[in-house]
């Protein structure tokens, strides 16, 4: 009996013993790396030593070095810190070249001088975390280091958190937008088409691509104000009657009143609201003129405009891409703003390819499938390989 208890609490050690090394190889794996740039060898080494406990640790004697460093390890770097007085480039100016590209990191400046000018300098290029006088003490600086890496690591927690957030809101647009378009078999992937169309302008504009995603964002939904608006109205075959398409009108209005309700996208509501504005004046829902009405609404009144006249309804078929083309160029200056039908002669073709097969081309001028998709290959890629 002893030696059967002896053999168990032997295994159980060896199993303790096999998790322990698993964890420190885990812990290792896990560590924040540091880069430590100061031109004398003593001080980098002594900052190197207090810190390689709990850290990886990257070093350079200068700037210059430093950069080379950052383009090599920049992504895998969660902190920095620099010493200010450096021949080649100070601390500021090598925080300043790299501020942009690596804002999450953490920056720290150090240094032996009373020096106002550079911390000023820190704080307002460089996104600067922490001052540091020299000499320090080496507890001190653990300590200083140990709230930069929280800070990294709570930076870190938010972005994820706002992206997965970002995923979810582009998502749910996009199944309601699926929504909207499957009340009218006749105009189903209506909104997905018109961003399409948009989408094709927007690039041709050469906006960049967070604009464009706006844009996107804003014509998937252009027309959620058609929820309230009647199935019997919506899908009517013949021609409406003046009550009916003062009705349908409202649809815009409607966009406004409940994308209204979300502040992040107050500007996206206008835009969406506005794609039946005309160019003359005589649009709707609040007739404005000429550069009155927001720049993407004037690409949504194309777009908008291009898929009704090519796409198939419940009253007649859809006309070819020649007829469309050329009632659009006809109303320029009057429906639409000239400077877009010069835009839209430039994409035509593309426009008419695109209407053949709408999925394909959506995929490739998407900017939210985009962000998805990268997203999700880095989840793939993030996961531990199989030996």
């Amino acid at each position: 009996m002893l030696l059967n208890e002896y053999e168990l609490n032997q295994s159980n050690l060896e199993k303790f013993k096999y998790l322990m090394s698993n964890l420190e190889k885990e812990r290792e794996q896990n560590r924040h790396t540091i880069l430590i740039v100061d031109d004398e060898f003593d001080n980098l080494q002594l900052i190197k030593r207090t810190l390689r406990r709990k850290y990886n640790i990257l070093t350079a004697s200068d700037g210059v070095e430093a950069l080379e460093v950052i383009e090599k390890e920049g992504n895998n770097i969660s902190l920095i810190v620099t010493d200010q007085r450096m021949p080649k480039m100070n601390g500021t100016e090598f925080l300043a070249e790299i501020s942009e590209a690596y804002p999450y990191i953490i920056k720290m400046l150090l240094t032996g001088y009373t020096d106002l000018e550079a911390m000023v300098e820190g704080v307002n290029k460089c996104n600067l975390f922490q001052y540091i006088s020299k000499p320090v003490d080496p507890g001190d600086l653990e300590l200083i280091v140990s709230n930069g890496i929280d800070a990294y690591e709570l930076t870190l927690s938010k972005n994820t958190l706002l992206n997965d957030l970002r995923e979810l809101f582009f998502t749910t647009i996009k199944s309601i937008s699926s929504a909207l378009d499957a009340k009218d078999t006749y105009t189903h992937g209506h909104s997905h088409r018109v961003t399409l169309f948009s989408l094709i302008l927007a690039q041709e504009l050469g906006f960049d691509d967070a604009y464009i995603e706006e844009i996107e964002t804003a014509g998937l939904l252009h027309d959620i104000g058609k929820i309230g608006v009647p199935e019997d109205i919506l899908c009517k075959p013949g021609k409406l009657t003046d009550e009916e398409y003062e009705i349908i009108k409202q649809h815009a209005g409607g966009a406004k009143k409940i994308l209204d309700t979300i502040p992040s996208i107050q500007h996206i509501a206008i835009w969406a609201s506005s794609h039946h504005e005309r160019w003359d004046g005589k649009g709707y829902p609040n007739k404005m003129v000429g550069e009155e009405i927001p720049l993407p609404a004037r690409i949504l009144a194309v777009a908008d405009t291009y898929d009704a006249m090519t796409s198939n309804r419940s009253y007649r078929k859809g006309l070819p891409h020649e007829v469309a083309r050329e009632e659009i160029i006809n109303c320029s200056g009057s429906q639409f703003d000239p400077a877009m039908i010069e835009v839209f002669k430039k994409v035509e073709d593309i426009f008419r390819q695109a209407a053949i097969d709408p999925v394909k081309f959506y995929n490739e001028y998407s900017r939210l499938n985009k962000s998805i998709e990268d997203k999700e290959t880095a989840k793939v890629t993030e996961q531990p390989q199989e030996a």
